[in-house]
């Protein structure tokens, strides 16, 4: 029997847990857990400058590795700074666990200095919060929370542990066993049978996959089914590189900012097989408008998102690798060969328009060229804005959680952080973020994390001197009137980068941008390097919002509701 304090049951139950890695901030509401993690000899802490960079290094972790991640906050403004980052984890399924400090469980609910009410804060924004009354309660309640992140679809856990109960003692007889995801409901067998005899009947059948496939690790069923049934394969943002970029099955993103080959061919599919999708209306467009011809089957292992948005013909509660495996020996083998020469007819007459290799004088140029430098191992992280759907749109996705972005809550800020996290947990492979001026900025203090980290961290900075995709669509849609979009005072990020100890380099001012980058992209440990793009860059193709995905914009103020050319039947 143990004798010890809140504080150190924490640090053994995250030991006892597998964590490696946590990322935080200490302050006056948290300090006795942090002088717990002081004397670990298995935990290695990551000083983040901001609340929020703490939140998303545990998501950057998160993604890459598929298992629960640890982020720490004080009470009061430092657990309201790491919110955002928790909201962004719950939208994309991200499994974290969050420990908060509290203040002294008597002066709860006094208006004490830096107290907010954490858990009701939480609860819309969590799949679990719990608050901890006792030091006797954390040996349940944090098993319990990595089991709840983990099971089903993953989510982050917040613990509220007030200061007294971190330095309350407790005679520990025994320890819990360590939190682990739950079985998989069981699938049932008459929805993969009629899921089955829909594939085999489909003449132009899509099959659409989610995040949720990337959090099952079903990319390789998927690609097993397409192959095997003759089937186009498209992805939302969050499901990119389930499937190779370059398999020829593949149609890449749908949606806003997709292809106008992938939305045309979704508008003719007659079956939509869409896996772990929550058909977010940057997917879908016009909702009753999207996938007008198909009989519709949702598998997701969420039931509460079947049916939700789209209706489903055919809805499956299950793990989606679990079902696709299922699906796969009873589905006949077929060629489709006029479905897949349609769709190679759509990719002829709208093709993606790209640059030639070599070219560093548009966007796309420069994330394709940092692609071919780094190799298919690199670790893709975007922040938010025009640069997230360039790259979405252009770079040669390869495998399962090499593409790092934030999906559903949309969050500048998120890149660098999350870019951090990643490398801390894949130390052999490049980690490139891209990011834009106004999206560095708004956690641009994790770059002394990065550097302190020593992480090899390689941050692509489209500089436009403005928010690029505001000001995209204050000039489509509100007739250029442009307000608060420019920054008429534009930050040198070199001499930034530099002030925070971190070798920075600019292609806008080399003679050799092709060279500089190379010779960026192989500098040790984290780099800088700036790409200045007209505040014009545009990104196309665009479905305005609120329209149908058959009406995209190919250049400012025209929206071609594009014909569909004619197509076999078989």
């Amino acid at each position: 029997m143990q004798k010890l304090s809140g504080a150190r049951i924490i640090v053994e139950l995250l030991e006892r847990q597998g964590v490696h890695t946590v990322a935080g901030i200490p302050g006056g509401g948290n300090l006795a857990l942090y002088d717990a993690l002081s004397r670990s000899e298995k935990l290695h802490h990551v000083l983040a400058r901001h609340e929020q960079g703490a939140g998303f290094i545990a998501q950057g972790m998160a993604r890459v590795t598929g298992r629960p991640q640890v982020c720490i906050a004080t009470s009061g403004p430092g657990v309201t700074n790491i919110l955002t980052a928790i909201a962004d984890a719950k939208l994309d399924s991200i499994p974290l666990v969050c420990i908060a400090g509290q203040v002294p469980r008597s002066l709860i609910g006094t208006s004490a200095f830096q107290e907010v009410d954490t858990y009701r804060l939480s609860l819309p924004i969590t799949k679990k919060s719990f608050k901890a009354s006792a030091a006797s309660e954390l040996l349940q309640l944090i098993p319990e929370a990595f089991r709840i992140a983990a099971s089903g679809r993953r989510g982050p856990v917040l613990i509220d542990v007030p200061k007294d109960v971190q330095t309350e003692t407790f005679d520990v007889a025994q320890w819990p066993a360590p939190g682990k995801a739950d079985p998989s409901p069981a699938i049932p067998a008459e929805d993969v049978l009629a899921t089955v005899e829909a594939i085999n009947a489909a003449k132009r059948p899509i099959l659409l996959l989610g995040g949720g496939v990337i959090h099952a690790e079903a990319g390789r069923f998927a690609v097993l089914l397409a192959e095997k049934a003759s089937i186009p394969v498209a992805s939302s943002l969050m499901g990119l590189g389930a499937v190779p970029s370059d398999h020829p099955l593949c149609l890449g993103l749908i949606g806003m900012h997709a292809a106008v080959h992938t939305n045309m061919a979704l508008e003719e599919c007659d079956l939509l097989i869409s896996a772990g999708v929550r058909f977010d209306d940057r997917a879908t467009g016009k909702l009753e408008e999207f996938c007008p011809r198909a009989t519709v089957v949702h598998v997701d292992i969420d039931p509460g998102e079947i049916g939700r948005l789209k209706a489903a013909d055919i809805g499956i509660t299950g793990d989606v690798g679990e079902v696709l495996e299922k699906i796969l020996p009873m589905v006949k083998h077929s060629s489709r060969e006029n479905w897949l020469a349609f769709i190679e007819g759509l990719k002829k007459a709208h093709p993606m328009p790209l640059p030639p290799d070599g070219s560093l004088g548009a966007p796309y140029g420069l994330i394709r060229e940092t692609a071919r430098l780094l190799g298919d191992e690199a670790v893709v992280v975007t922040d938010v804005g025009q640069h997230q759907m360039w790259t979405a749109q252009s770079y040669p996705f390869r495998r399962s959680r090499q593409w790092l972005t934030s999906g559903g809550l949309g969050t500048m800020g998120f890149g660098v952080p999350a870019a951090i996290g990643a490398a801390l947990c894949s130390p052999d492979r490049p980690v490139v973020c891209f990011s834009g001026d106004g999206s560095l900025m708004m956690n641009i203090q994790e770059l002394a994390t990065a550097v302190q980290e020593g992480v090899n961290v390689k941050i692509v900075v489209f500089d436009n001197r403005c928010l690029g995709l505001v000001r995209q669509q204050q000039d489509l849609f509100f007739d250029r009137r442009r307000f608060a979009c420019n920054f008429d005072s534009p930050a040198d990020f070199t001499r930034i980068a530099e002030g925070f100890g971190m070798p920075a380099f600019d292609l806008d001012a080399s003679e050799d941008p092709l060279g500089t980058l190379a010779r960026a992209l192989k500098t040790k440990g984290p780099c800088l390097i700036r790409a200045r793009i007209g505040r014009d860059e545009k990104v196309y193709p665009m479905v305005p919002p609120g329209q149908a995905n058959r009406c995209m914009l190919s250049g400012e103020n025209t929206c071609d509701r594009k014909e569909l050319p004619e197509h076999g039947s078989s």
